[in-house]
């Protein structure tokens, strides 16, 4: 059975809620007020299966105060009823609502004249020569118009026809999709809980699923779900859904907000568009204020038009531009978003996202601008190609690129697949990379080795996770690794704790044989240790010679740090037996020492006796108690 979702549109009072009514048998004006006054406020909602086909219904409000609901409504419609009255005609917000739905991109639709009980024929024929002017070269233009009454019935089954036919024809959503459901209502049913409600944009949901709340990263697990008043176990996209949720976040849910698939949209305050501006409209002004709708979403906004000589946009034109948010707002590539003048709140235009997460190059630029259109003009695996171009090492997941493409998860694997067929892009780990970015990626860290070689000839190496942090800071450590992995398994680079060319050898000021006497010194000196400039000048060397000969003997574990001493091993090993030696000789096995007692049994000064304590302490020869140490 097709889910078909029907919105409808108009002036307030045209009988947009009578007509729902009569097609149903379901009031959508649910709030007392509503009823009193005889104008919807709210949304409204209703269903009926129509000839085999699951109709449901969404009546938006016609008031020019709640426009702001209305676009909340018609967002995920399938099909929209232009409702104009017979004895009233087009109005100034049939005008706005027709705008808004083909702003939104709504594909279908009929007009649907009402109250023609209310009218003669010659006013009939008059008001459709009006709608016929006003739905010229539109979407609308060519479709039925139904002339009805609610009250007498006149015409209400060649409606019902017109909605077959369409429902009939509609292309089914994207079942496989990531789940997107905007919230445009909330509300609270004794012994159930929270209960949200809207249209099932794509995916599916089922009992038990875990949702994210959006923008944000509230988490609610779906208890139950309702679809036309029936409890079902999945609702698919296209379906008017109520989910009753649970969890710890729950003040997190309100309208305006999404259900979503976990950790795959994109909440930005920054979004790249492209504009129209309608022709009755003002100019739009480069750094205007406005109020940007998307679903059932609405935040303020600066606009900033693409181009360094762009000052604005002429009523009926198009621009490219950028939208700076004051909240953030989930959208996707190819979203359409609603512009309302900041004061007074009038429709002026919409926008089409191209890129939901752009790079912080600013869209004035020549360059900024360049790189805009060249989004604007590609689709499908170019798309991916020149997301992940740009993006370089640190590339992009498959769920980022399902939110910044706008399709599929199974599209984007595809997509995906065939772009690394032809050698475009690679997966590393959980990231599509461009192959180009990882060809420069490997000659940054050659370049950066041999560097190093040059500035540090007497190091083995580089270490390596200095050479990551240098080369790419921002790249996954996948990315890195892999990239090592090929220089390693070429045979360019030893890839080790310190990484070096393959055919590096260490510089050694006087070779072996004067890294032997440099030894050889510090040994002999035993637990009093030369420093640098004493030993260069006793062996007759170039002090930054000695000093980087030692670093290298360090490295080696020929020689070793206690700090700020540098000792021969050999010293250190005599000093831990001599203590052993001490402590098995000694009655009861326990022995205190302390500073004096070490100066004065290895005849050295407190400058050196302080710092080999401590290195006993470390290496748990001894523990320290007060002045005192305990050998253990």
């Amino acid at each position: 059975m097709t889910r078909f979702i029907v919105g409808t549109a108009g002036h307030i009072d045209h009988g947009k809620s009578t007509l729902v009514r009569a097609l149903t048998g379901i009031d959508p004006d649910r709030l007392k007020e509503e009823q009193a006054r005889g104008i919807s406020i709210e949304l409204g909602f209703a269903h009926a299966d129509i000839g085999g086909h699951q109709v449901a219904f969404v009546d938006v409000p016609g008031h020019e105060r709640f426009v702001r609901t209305m676009l909340a409504g018609v967002g995920g419609v399938d099909f929209v009823m232009l409702v104009v009255a017979a004895d009233e005609s087009v109005m100034p917000q049939t005008r706005e609502h027709f705008d808004i739905c083909r702003l939104l991109g709504v594909g279908a639709g009929c007009v649907v004249i009402t109250r023609a009980d209310l009218a003669d024929d010659d006013t009939r024929a008059l008001v459709a020569l009006e709608v016929a002017d006003l739905v010229h070269g539109s979407f609308l233009e060519g479709q039925p118009v139904v002339t009805v009454s609610a009250r007498t019935g006149e015409g209400l089954e060649t409606l019902q026809a017109v909605l077959v036919q369409a429902a009939a024809q509609m292309e089914p959503r994207a079942a496989d999709g990531r789940v997107r459901l905007p919230i445009d209502r909330v509300f609270t049913v004794h012994g159930f809980g929270t209960v949200v409600t809207g249209t099932l944009l794509s995916g599916t949901v089922h009992v038990g699923d875990e949702l994210e709340v959006a923008p944000g990263a509230a988490r609610v697990r779906v208890r139950g779900l309702q679809v036309h008043g029936q409890s079902v176990d999945l609702a698919a996209a296209g379906q008017r859904t109520a989910v009753n949720v649970t969890g710890d976040q729950l003040d997190a849910v309100a309208r305006g907000r999404s259900l979503m698939s976990p950790g795959v949209w994109l909440a930005s305050r920054r979004v790249d568009v492209a504009l129209e501006v309608l022709p009755d409209a003002p100019r739009l002004m480069h750094g205007s204020r406005l109020h940007v709708h998307h679903g059932t979403t609405e935040v303020l906004g600066r606009v900033t038009l693409a181009g360094e000589d762009q000052r604005d946009v002429a009523p009926g034109s198009r621009a490219l531009a950028r939208l700076r948010l004051d909240a953030p707002l989930v959208v996707s590539r190819g979203d359409r978003l609603i512009l309302r003048s900041y004061s007074p709140m009038v429709t002026i235009g919409a926008a089409t996202v191209i890129d939901p997460w752009p790079r912080a190059i600013g869209v004035r630029t020549s360059r900024g601008t360049q790189r805009l259109e060249q989004l604007a003009a590609v689709a499908g695996a170019d798309l991916i190609a020149s997301l992940v171009r740009e993006a370089d090492l640190t590339g992009l997941s498959r769920e980022h690129l399902v939110a910044r493409t706008g399709v599929t998860p199974p599209m984007v694997a595809a997509q995906t697949a065939a772009l690394g067929s032809a050698g475009t892009v690679q997966t590393v780990g959980d990231r599509v990379i461009a192959v180009e970015a990882l060809t420069r990626g490997r000659a940054r860290l050659v370049e950066a080795v041999k560097a190093f070689h040059v500035a540090s000839p007497m190091s083995e190496g580089m270490p390596r996770e200095a050479l990551r942090v240098l080369v790419m800071p921002t790249a996954p450590p996948a990315v890195f690794d892999h990239l090592m992995a090929m220089l390693s398994g070429s045979g360019v680079l030893v890839d080790r704790d310190r990484v070096a060319l393959r055919e590096f050898r260490v510089a050694i000021p006087g070779g072996e044989e004067g890294l032997r006497r440099l030894e050889d010194a510090y040994a002999a000196a035993g637990l009093t240790p030369p420093d640098t400039a004493s030993v260069a000048a006793s062996l007759a060397m170039a002090a930054t010679g000695v000093e980087a000969a030692v670093a290298y003997l360090l490295r080696q574990k020929r020689l070793v740090k206690v700090e700020p001493l540098v000792v021969h091993p050999s010293a250190l090993e005599r000093l831990k037996a001599d203590l052993a030696e001490l402590k098995g000789k000694t009655p009861g096995g326990r022995v205190t020492i302390d500073v004096a007692y070490v100066k004065d049994r290895y005849g050295i000064t407190r400058k050196f006796a302080i710092p080999l304590l401590e290195y006993l302490d470390r290496e748990r020869i001894t523990r320290r108690m007060g002045e005192h140490r305990v050998l253990l």
